[in-house]
């Protein structure tokens, strides 16, 4: 886009913001808002499908469906007769679906006989406006850019109104531990709350403003400050704060508990056992502090440190693609990590997928129900899985008719930590390829490691003993160089990994898995090294 584009771009936006400011969302009529889609879910599929894909000559799927000898009659039908689910099962088994590098372009689909390049764009979804333009950021989204739109901020808006009541968070002042734009998390939270008529007071940032790197995000978050202010809501403004200085965010907990409001807190679970880490280290007392998480794996381990502090938590799901939140916490789980999975907005299906010639995983599947979602999805690969159920849970979430139940959300092809991500195709060319390159050995030689128990976030990078001597340091620091070339939003990651600290060298043999495979991204359920060691 040109210059003037830019300029007229950010003009609209902010004439759309204000109004989006002027009246805060009603809880009652959000949740009314919400509710409503449940029955129509399958008119909402179709309806989304003959305009978005049907009607749209530019959309991948249409080739899909025409591959799959499936036109939009048939699709209606399948779906009237099977339901919903049971036909988007169909449609996977049929090819009609996209992985995560296909839907970022980086492959061509390939189904059969159909081979087609495509480009991030082209899965945007035709019927939502488009205000301004991010990345997705969190832990599912591998760098692809996504178009925001404040009608779908409104919407998200809506689900603090089931998840406050749920948690009991009426009156709690809200902070956020999140990266600004190019990161798309930040930004949504701050509209989000301010709409929801409860704004946050302080944004710590994991970043600072990228005026250099990113000049077009940092501007448009400036512009969102300022021009809120204007219109009389108080927004609050980025503050530096690398994840080193969890002390900062302590202080602060600490200090609104002392004034008579304890705090609520959106972060990432690892930057949460952070700031419980150094509240015990400084004596400060964060108890009843309710940390809303989100960004990467939900652990036992790391549950446990924050319930060591006193503090209560629970773990949402998001991802960007879809507008944000695609399952809020259960009120009353079986399993620490239980979310309710949000059937007014996506469907989520499990389909066997294999991963390696011996391994499959039941993989998440995710399709757009709602005609605001950034990206108009069918079937999207999400390269997590979980158990996905059905139960009746008694929480305020079901009896508002969420039944759908997920836990154990782990990925088999992403790499996660400190609320970034790096998708496979990077991790793979950085371990096969780069790194025995430029220190030696063979592809077998290095593995990316998560330790699914730490409390401290970290990836060990794995080196064999085969591969000799070593300067470590030179190794992070050069890991991190190159995945700062694998695009912009990859680039913003690897400096919160590289402030953070968050690579370290393990020098041992590559995990082997059961089947006697080496993976190349790998989770242990167990802590870290440093962390074994008394490190913390």
């Amino acid at each position: 886009m040109s210059a003037l584009g830019e300029i007229r771009a950010l003009a609209s936006y902010l004439a759309s913001l204000r109004r989006f400011l002027r009246e805060p969302v009603s809880e009652e009529a959000a949740i009314r808002r919400i509710t409503r889609r449940l029955p129509a879910r399958e008119d909402a599929f179709l309806d989304i499908v003959r305009r978005g894909v049907f009607d749209h000559a530019p959309s991948p799927y249409r080739a899909l469906f025409r591959a799959a000898g499936i036109e939009y009659g048939d699709l209606e039908r399948m779906v009237r007769q099977d339901r919903l689910e049971p036909a988007l099962e169909r449609l996977y088994d049929d090819g009609v679906r996209i992985t995560n590098d296909e839907l970022r372009g980086r492959v061509p689909i390939s189904r059969g006989g159909l081979e087609l390049a495509v480009k991030a764009e082209d899965f945007d979804n035709p019927l939502a406006p488009g205000n301004f333009e991010v990345q997705t950021g969190g832990s599912r989204s591998g760098g692809a850019p996504i178009t925001g739109n404040l009608g779908m901020i409104e919407y998200e808006a809506g689900y603090y109104a089931l998840l406050y009541p749920t948690f009991g968070l009426h009156g709690m002042p809200v902070a956020m531990w999140f990266a600004p734009p190019p990161n798309s998390t930040g930004l949504s939270i701050l509209l989000r709350q301010a709409k929801f008529g409860v704004p946050v007071e302080r944004w710590f940032s994991q970043t600072p403003l990228g005026w250099k790197a990113y000049p077009k995000h940092a501007l448009l978050t400036k512009a969102t400050l300022v021009a809120g202010r204007l219109w009389g809501s108080a927004l609050a403004a980025p503050e530096y704060t690398p994840p080193e200085q969890s002390a900062t965010v302590a202080r602060w907990l600490a200090a609104t508990k002392d004034a008579g409001a304890v705090a609520q807190l959106a972060t990432t679970p690892g930057l949460a056992v952070r700031i419980c880490l150094a509240a015990r280290e400084l004596g400060l007392d964060i108890s009843g502090t309710f940390f809303r998480l989100g960004g990467e794996p939900y652990t036992r381990g790391r549950a446990a440190a924050i319930a060591e502090a006193g503090c209560r938590a629970a773990s949402n799901y998001f991802i960007s693609e879809l507008g944000g939140h695609v399952g809020l916490a259960c009120g009353d789980p079986n399993e620490f990590d239980e979310v309710h999975v949000l059937t007014d907005k996506v469907a989520a299906v499990r389909r066997e997928t294999r991963i390696a010639p011996s391994e499959t995983v039941d993989t998440l599947a995710f399709t757009t129900l709602h005609p605001l979602c950034p990206k108009l999805l069918i079937n999207l690969e999400s390269d997590d899985y979980g158990a996905l159920y059905s139960r009746d849970c008694g929480c305020a979430l079901a009896r508002e008719g969420f039944s759908l139940h997920l836990h154990g959300i782990r990925s088999y092809d992403k790499l996660t930590s400190e609320g970034v991500t790096f998708m496979g195709s990077d991790v793979i060319t950085l371990v096969e390829e780069f790194l025995p390159r430029r220190f030696g050995g063979s592809a077998t030689d290095y593995q990316l490691v998560e330790y699914g128990e730490a409390r401290v976030p970290g990836v060990a990078l794995v080196v064999s003993p085969n591969v000799g001597d070593i300067d470590e340091g030179e190794v992070v620091k050069t890991a991190i160089a190159f995945l700062r070339t694998r695009g912009k939003r990859n680039a913003a990651a690897a400096d919160i990994w590289r402030e953070s600290g968050t690579v370290r060298v393990v020098r041992r043999a590559p995990y082997v898995t059961g089947a006697a495979k080496i993976p190349i991204v790998h989770v242990v359920q167990e802590e870290s090294p440093w962390e074994s060691e008394g490190e913390q």
